[in-house]
């Protein structure tokens, strides 16, 4: 069920979207890392945490805002919520109308229970760094536009194990659909400094520094090419075949290349 990282840190690993949501035990309480994809979920979450630990779930951190990640956070809606001050603006503004994008990725039988979720956002938020104090150290950080405008680092240095959202992608291509694909590498190798030789992406398994840097290097072949396209010296349907990803994969990216600039 909990698979062990560190002493006191772990991941649960659910077949629902291959999501991973990460525990770090502290001093009274558990941080939570990313919430699943509505509050039934959440709640499953919840009772299985129980056979984890009887300490509280006093800290939620998002780490980024996509609904997959952080529709349960009601269910956690006393804790302190932590977030990049983006994911806030976004689950803000955005909440209702992620609801539909949730829905056209999830089975019909699915959209009564996202129609009920009731959005909740971070009430902690910051905007380069942060650190969370649960009596070991918990410190999150922004590096600037991947995946999302709002995804974080969240390292537990004691432990050395970094949870890295959707900056990472195991098991699948990585999703390009909210990305800014030329800026993502840049970012994602900013970050790179914190990667510890354990790492959790939002997606798929437990990974290392070598995996990461191999992504590192997918991304800037992707970014290299978007850059062409975007400059006109490439045409975009001639473009999509030359990536490191399948053709549909890359056409996303190359839009949202268009798109972002």
């Amino acid at each position: 069920m909990f698979d062990q990282l560190a002493d006191g840190v772990f991941r649960r690993r659910y077949e629902s979207l291959d999501l991973n949501v990460g525990v770090v035990v502290g001093a009274d309480g558990l941080l939570l890392v990313d919430t699943r994809a509505s509050h039934r979920q959440a709640m499953e979450l919840a009772d299985e945490l129980r056979t984890l630990s009887p300490l509280p779930v006093r800290w939620v951190v998002n780490t980024h805002f996509h609904w997959d990640h952080t529709f349960g956070n009601s269910v956690f809606a006393d804790a302190e919520i932590w977030g990049h001050e983006l994911t806030e603006v976004a689950l803000t503004a955005r909440g209702e109308e992620m609801k539909e994008d949730a829905k056209a990725w999830l089975d019909e039988e699915m959209h009564p229970e996202i129609d009920e979720v009731r959005i909740v956002s971070p009430t902690r938020v910051f905007s380069d760094r942060a650190s969370v104090a649960i009596g070991r150290a918990v410190d999150l950080g922004y590096h600037g536009l991947a995946h999302t405008d709002s995804d974080i680092v969240i390292e537990v240095a004691d432990a050395d194990v970094v949870f890295l959202g959707d900056m990472i992608e195991e098991g699948a291509p990585p999703s390009f659909g909210d990305s800014h694909p030329i800026a993502w590498p840049v970012t994602l190798r900013l970050a790179s400094g914190s990667i510890a030789e354990t790492a959790v992406p939002g997606h798929g398994d437990v990974v290392g520094p070598e995996f990461v840097e191999g992504q590192i290097e997918e991304l800037e072949a992707v970014a290299s090419i978007a850059e062409r396209v975007v400059s006109g010296e490439v045409d975009l349907e001639d473009a999509v075949g030359s990536g490191p990803y399948p053709a549909e994969v890359m056409r996303v990216a190359l839009f949202r290349a268009h798109a972002t600039g």
